[in-house]
């Protein structure tokens, strides 16, 4: 008699590949995960099995989609809109490796992503069996936590502990660090069930690790001339000090904090000027910045103060020049110059005259950035990389109550966009746009791909097409001595109709020429999947953005004068 039947408690059992994956899924549940995406698959069909028979039992929701890259945008994009873990679950080989970009996104961005990949049992690893690869440790330190669960687990708390670990992991439990974890399963035939599993009730939720206490705040003095720079993320937390301090907000679309008196809309056209940006005397970082080279240059200085706020594990400090880094702040005192917000908000204003009598007549970039940005009407507004959310960000007003603002800046790619997006209207149910480039929306564009068993979305694309990269137009690769390599090499233009591409997915297509059109467009109901395709020229584009920088800072310089 073995010492735990001695006392009474049954040995624990190796489970076979269903048992593991019925196993996982019931800890998973129990763990806090409500939604799943799974890219289907031989090796993992018994997490197909147990996930599908889970979602008729009311344990969670399951989304199915073909392509794992794209699957694994959609589950950061679910998992952006809710805060909560979201798992995404494969097969083997190299549908593992399509996962690595959506891995490296949430591994920058902090976003709760678990990879669960089924994979060969050890005996099958390095004989050459099909669809066999090295899957441990293929995410390398992108990931929080990661495990290879060999085939034929013993069931029990040992097999629940892994997932109480991976997911407090991911939610950066303990470690103020969220981001994705990665579960290996290998998984040995049979693989299909001989009985229908029949969940029951939901497993009762646990929670077993307790988050952290919050950092108590730093005080900083009002004194110094301050701006407090909110990048991605930021929260309304950056709104707030700015105002308590009557502080300048430099607040990027996607912060969470562009709203309110102390916001500067246009500030990335003001720091050159020496009575704003050279002015300075210290920064306040909160979020993670990435948009602009003006704000990488003032954070760079070497003659200011730089307070980094960052309630976890790491922080934004690109140039290293960072005094302090601290979990939250408070300001110790009563603001002592209130004429430095007022210039700020002068020159604000008279920057933004220049810009909207641009965007009333150029009908370009900045026009549909500006409109999409006040059309409102949505749950939330998703923004590609590259020139969309730059100019977002300069002509965007800092609204009273805008709806929120996502993006994935970790590391600001353009691919996954479409997925991504798909995920967040998935995971709010409700309606959501997206403002790409048309470079972006190829890039992706195999997500808009629904099963037609798969739930739909309410979502509109509305794509900038500029025939190519135009971001490069504006950095060095436009100079004209580079012209020659130019258009085949950086603007990568596309011969694709995308109105036919759209259609060809299922998706509406409505084709926009004018400003009267597009307000139009964005006034209605969005309703199912639409793609909004805006032509607009790039021709004279670094010429155009040259001359009008220059309109602002003329404008600045008269108001502050």
């Amino acid at each position: 008699m073995t010492a735990a039947s001695g006392s009474g408690h049954a040995a624990a059992q190796p489970l076979d590949a269903t048992g593991t994956a019925r196993a996982l899924v019931t800890a998973l549940v129990a763990g806090g995960v409500r939604e799943v995406v799974l890219a289907p698959g031989s090796r993992s069909a018994p997490f197909a099995y147990a996930l599908h028979e889970a979602e008729q039992a009311g344990w969670l929701r399951l989304y199915v989609r073909l392509d794992e890259r794209g699957a694994g945008f959609l589950a950061l994009g679910i998992a952006r809109a809710t805060g909560a873990p979201v798992a995404v679950v494969t097969t083997s080989g190299t549908a593992v490796a399509n996962l690595h970009p959506a891995v490296l996104e949430a591994a920058h961005a902090g976003v709760p992503l678990l990879a669960l990949t089924a994979d060969r049992p050890h005996e099958m690893r390095g004989t050459g069996a099909n669809q066999t690869t090295d899957q441990v440790g293929l995410f390398g330190d992108a990931v929080r936590y990661a495990v290879d669960l060999p085939a034929a687990p013993q069931a029990g708390p040992g097999l629940t502990q892994v997932v109480t670990r991976a997911l407090a992991a991911a939610c950066g439990s303990r470690s103020r660090d969220p981001g994705p974890v990665h579960l290996n399963v290998g998984l040995r035939d049979p693989l299909a069930p001989h009985d229908p599993w029949q969940p029951g009730a939901p497993p009762a939720r646990r929670a077993v690790v307790d988050a952290p206490a919050a950092l108590p705040p730093t005080p900083l003095r009002p004194g110094p001339r301050t701006v407090v720079v909110a990048g991605d993320g930021a929260g309304p937390a950056a709104r707030a000090l700015a105002e308590q301090a009557g502080w300048p907000l430099l607040a990027e679309p996607t912060s969470g904090a562009r709203t309110g008196p102390a916001a500067i809309g246009p500030y990335r056209a003001l720091l050159d000027h020496p009575e704003l940006g050279g002015a300075v005397e210290r920064v306040v970082v909160m979020g993670h910045p990435t948009l602009s080279r003006p704000v990488s240059a003032l954070l760079a200085r070497p003659d200011l103060e730089v307070v980094v706020v960052s309630p976890g594990g790491i922080w934004t400090d690109v140039a290293g020049t960072a005094d302090r880094v601290v979990g939250a702040v408070t300001l110790e005192g009563t603001p002592e110059d209130p004429a430095w917000l007022d210039r700020w908000r002068l020159a604000a204003a008279a920057a933004s005259t220049v810009l909207d009598q641009h965007a009333d007549t150029a009908f370009d970039g900045l026009t549909v950035a500006r409109e999409v940005w006040r059309a409102g009407g949505v749950g939330a507004l998703v923004v590609g990389s590259s020139n969309p959310v730059r100019d977002l960000d300069l002509v965007a007003p800092p609204a009273t109550d805008p709806a929120p603002a996502l993006a994935n800046r970790g590391l600001a790619g353009i691919d996954g966009t479409v997925a991504t997006a798909t995920g967040v209207a998935l995971g709010l149910g409700l309606p959501v746009r997206a403002l790409l480039g048309d470079l972006t929306f190829l890039h992706d564009a195999g997500s808009l791909a629904r099963g037609s068993l798969e739930r739909d979305v309410d979502l509109q694309l509305v794509v900038v097409d500029d025939g190519g990269g135009a971001i490069f137009a504006t950095l060095e690769h436009g100079a004209p001595q580079h012209a020659p390599a130019f258009e085949r090499v950086f603007a990568t233009p596309q011969d694709v109709d995308l109105a036919r591409l759209a259609g060809a997915y299922g998706a509406n297509h409505t084709p926009v020429t004018t400003a009267e059109q597009l307000t139009e467009v964005l006034a209605a109901p969005v309703r199912g999947r639409s793609v909004v395709t805006v032509p607009v020229d790039r021709t004279h584009l670094r010429r155009t953005r040259h001359g009008l920088a220059e309109d602002i800072a003329r404008a600045v310089h008269a108001a502050l004068t």
